[in-house]
């Protein structure tokens, strides 16, 4: 029914009857208009959005969007909360739940973007959110060498705007790092952040439903965050664990610390859809009278009072008006690792000669932003194979029976998490670790970026990573929509160090950021370690039974390379370089002895009273994780610090 038609194109079809459109693009249309309260409409919002009504006429997804209101009436915010804290993204939101669960004190969330919706909800499209209204649209300046294929050979690097931020956007996948990893932060002088210290901080706020681990001692039962196996699984995943356990890599659960191995991708989706850490922590509690969440609101300063350097209050505007509030106790920036090192250097918190240089007078010289790692993957190795309906083809998949099933029983292609199925990690011969950690983690793809092309595809997946048309055109034009298979290795563990810096005293324009990517050569090393490793995956008769034969894609600044050459796949990651949104570390956890720290291990800013910042950015090294779940991690130990300051 329907054929040939794409996830976007079968939403229209319902989004649509409610004023939304979709441009020829696949693209939705921002724009802004009144519809008609008929009969219809209510009743079709009723039905497929219990959840939602609409009370803003000027915003077209409104009735869609969850709401939080402020509770008992209230008209406005109090001048005064015990907590305030900045940015409700998956730490942020962890935070306001678990500090509002004493009723005697007061909390108020701030957040910049609006609340998730409906649209939010279906995995499959996550790729079409990092370029919408939910996404901060960062760029990295740009570097000689790297995103050679991308527009304006920049780096995209959205985050998350919304209540639930990057957890809204992201690919939903749950991973936690590796034990030694959180051993070695612990062993830096970061005491109470060992792996038996988080350990059970991801088991209290993870409720596992994946058969098979119910009584594993490494698992959460009762927590508010679902964690599920993908529902919808292609054929290529069994292939891909089974290819793995040729090579000696067995299946296993990989958030356990025993071994290394491959897995069936475990997300945070319940029933098929997405949880976001809004609608875990924040959707059940927002009827809290102490919890006040204020979407659309944007901190543009931490209040600081310069004598006695302790932090007062927040600065923010809403409805275009610039406001105040006082915080009795803390101001905690939970902003992520790109806003939260930018609001406390426009907050006087900061490199000294840097602020001084943008007009901002000092209150803390600390570096600020000058550490900055980042998880780059290279999309672009890629299977053709012999077979029809073993991949994800969003042409063929993508049908109104599909979307009817889903949005039914929570299953079928609309549920994949955006093609993502499985998880191996490995340890590259050009690892020199001394213990049994990865340098590298396969993304195994239900297909690979050419599996929502076509005329009549969204063509998400490129256009999210912003790849340059002519240059996607002259690599895989050739096989656009047809059966692939890819998996994406993932650098765990760069060399290669970034910053950031401010690029004026503006709140509102974005921090210059500075990837540093492929830097030193032993990730470039790396790299091509882990293709020469998918490659092998691939020649194995789990792949061969498809056909699987490697595409020879032309990039333009590689024309003068051998293809499978050792140089030709340097020249490849350095064409398609993309970012996986894990950038850490700006605002450093250290101990007092550590230069480059800017909170302790209690996430207290060094020399400023009553503040501390809590989420993603304060993780010290590179971790075997995609940062979701350490940040409602980091979120939940945090509210129990917290808690024990003020008992």
């Amino acid at each position: 029914m329907l054929k040939g038609i794409s996830v976007l194109h079968t939403l229209m079809l319902i989004t649509i009857i409610f004023g939304q459109t979709i441009n020829k693009n696949g693209k939705m249309n921002q724009i802004n208009y009144s519809f008609p309260q008929t009969p219809l409409m209510k009743m079709l919002a009723q039905t497929i959005a219990p959840n939602f009504a609409q009370q803003d006429p000027t915003d077209l997804f409104d009735f869609l969007r969850d709401k939080y209101p402020l509770p008992n009436g209230l008209r406005s915010p109090y001048s005064e909360y015990d907590y305030v804290i900045v940015g409700a993204g998956s730490a942020g939101s962890v935070l306001a739940a678990r500090l509002s669960e004493d009723p005697n004190v007061t909390v108020l969330l701030l957040e910049a973007g609006k609340p998730e919706s409906f649209i939010t909800d279906v995995p499959s499209i996550a790729p079409y959110f990092q370029r919408t209204e939910y996404t901060w649209p960062y760029f990295m300046e740009k570097q000689p060498n790297v995103c050679l294929g991308m527009n304006n050979n920049r780096c995209f690097w959205p985050r998350g705007k919304a209540v639930g931020g990057t957890s809204v956007i992201n690919y939903m996948i749950y991973t936690r790092g590796r034990a030694q990893e959180w051993d070695r932060i612990a062993a830096d002088g970061n005491y109470g952040w060992s792996y038996a210290d988080v350990l059970q901080y991801y088991m209290k706020s993870e409720r596992n439903n994946m058969r098979g681990y119910e009584d594993s001692p490494y698992r959460g039962k009762s927590g508010e965050l679902n964690v599920e196996f993908v529902s919808f699984r292609t054929p290529l995943i069994d292939a891909f664990l089974e290819a793995g356990r040729i090579l000696g890599h067995p299946t296993i659960d990989y958030n356990t610390p025993e071994q290394l191995g491959f897995g069936y991708l475990q997300a945070t989706v319940t029933g098929g859809k997405r949880m976001s850490a809004a609608k875990a922590f924040l959707h059940p509690n927002k009827g809290r009278p102490n919890l006040h969440i204020l979407p659309v609101s944007t901190a543009t300063k931490v209040i600081i009072d310069p004598k006695t350097k302790m932090a007062k209050g927040v600065e923010y505007v809403r409805n275009r008006l610039r406001l105040k509030v006082k915080a009795k106790r803390e101001v905690i920036l939970s902003a992520g690792p790109i806003a939260s090192p930018q609001l406390l250097m426009l907050s006087g918190i900061g490199p000294k000669n840097h602020l001084l240089r943008h007009g901002i007078p000092v209150i803390e010289d600390l570096p600020v932003g000058a550490t900055l790692y980042d998880h780059i993957t290279f999309p672009g190795i890629v299977f053709t194979l012999n077979e029809t309906n073993v991949s994800l083809i969003e042409s063929n998949a993508a049908t109104l029976n599909a979307v009817i099933q889903w949005l039914q029983f929570g299953d079928g292609p609309v549920a994949t998490t955006g093609a993502a199925e499985g998880i191996g990690y490995i340890k590259t011969p050009v690892s020199n670790d001394p213990d049994n950690v990865p340098d590298m983690e396969l993304i195994s793809i239900g297909g690979s970026l050419v599996s929502d092309g076509g005329p009549l595809g969204s063509k998400a997946t490129r256009r999210g990573m912003m790849i340059n048309e002519q240059v996607f055109d002259g690599a895989y034009g050739s096989i656009d929509s047809t059966n692939t298979w890819t998996a994406f290795p993932m650098l765990l563990h760069p060399k290669s160090v970034g910053r950031l810096e401010l690029k004026n005293n503006n709140p509102f324009s974005h921090p210059r950021m500075y990837g540093n990517y492929l830097s030193d050569p032993s990730d470039v090393a790396t790299f091509v370690a882990a293709i020469r490793h998918i490659q092998a995956l691939a020649a194995t008769a789990p792949f061969q039974k498809f056909g699987a034969r490697i595409h020879r894609a032309q990039y333009p600044a590689c024309r003068n390379t051998k293809f499978d050459s050792d140089e030709y796949w340097e020249c490849a990651v350095r064409t398609l370089t993309a970012t996986l949104h894990h950038q850490i570390a700006t605002c450093r956890m250290g101990p007092d002895n550590d230069p480059l720290a800017i909170v302790d291990p209690e996430l207290r800013v060094y020399g400023v009273g009553r503040l501390r910042v809590v989420d993603s950015s304060i993780i010290p090294r590179t971790v075997s994780a995609h940062t979701n779940a350490p940040a409602i991690m980091i979120g939940e130990k945090a509210a129990d610090m917290i808690k024990r300051t003020w008992s």
